[in-house]
């Protein structure tokens, strides 16, 4: 004989289970927010530089060399990512910073930016998830000797201004990147990129490149967006996003009749 099911104890474990799962919300949210580095509330934390307006995300990566590591103005820092001065924790690396980031910069949820030698971002670089920046290699000179025993091989990393570094793409020591640079998702970047460029591949190749005289060759595929205009506002784009396509078209021929 099938048993009975008991629809209070149900409902009751149901709302139970609801309960408990809005409170582990409310308590990882507020450990975000508690848990938050800013220049208010650096914590233990004690950077070189901590700009105004710059968070760095909980929870953190591994974050050691603070001394050494100086961040810019309205920096956003996601979640767990690694920020390192040095080879290890607890060295005096001398008077100069190892590591410097730019006003305005974008680091990507899980990023790594490993700074045994110098490594510096420029301002308003974006940096998506999961983007390894190093200025360490390892070496493999001696064919008896395990590879990670091996002394390493540094050279300085310099990223420049108003770059946009693709999801998973991984920066190399001695690369030097100019400013307003494209890295694709998934790019091994070495050696020197110019300014204006867009690489992508493993090894990076330049694809892409605009400069005074020629423009962007090859050229692009689709036009460049058309920013909204001054004084619009919120209530004008929404009524325009519920135009169909008759109003739209007519709404445009008026537009350029004027």
């Amino acid at each position: 004989m099938p048993r009975s099911k008991n629809t209070f104890s149900s409902s009751f474990s149901s709302w139970r289970r609801a309960l408990a799962q809005r409170a582990v919300h409310a308590g990882w949210a507020w450990a975000q927010r508690t848990g938050a580095v800013t220049a208010e509330h650096p914590g233990r934390f004690r950077f070189g530089a901590l700009g105004t307006g710059t968070r760095l995300a909980f929870p953190l990566g591994t974050v050691f060399g603070e001394p050494w590591i100086r961040l810019g103005a309205h920096c956003v820092i996601g979640e767990r990512v690694t920020l390192t001065a040095g080879l290890m924790p607890d060295l005096d690396l001398g008077p100069d910073p190892i590591l410097c980031i730019g006003d305005g910069v974008v680091l990507g949820r899980g990023s790594h930016v490993i700074a045994d030698t110098t490594v510096t971002i420029g301002r308003e670089c974006y940096v998506g998830p999961y983007v390894y920046v190093t200025s360490t290699n390892h070496s493999y000179d001696d064919p008896y000797e395990p590879i990670g025993k091996q002394w390493p091989r540094m050279e300085p990393v310099s990223i420049g201004p108003g770059c946009w570094i693709g999801t998973g793409a991984v920066i190399l020591p001695g690369a030097r990147i100019g400013r307003n640079v494209v890295v694709a998702a998934g790019a091994v970047v070495r050696g020197q990129v110019p300014d204006h460029a867009v690489v992508a591949g493993a090894p990076a190749r330049v694809v892409r490149r605009w400069t005074p005289d020629s423009g962007w060759q090859p050229p692009l595929r689709t036009p460049a967006p058309v920013p909204i205009p001054d004084g619009i506002t919120p209530d004008q784009l929404l009524a325009l996003a519920t135009l169909d396509e008759e109003s739209a078209a007519r709404l445009a021929e008026l537009e350029a009749e004027s």
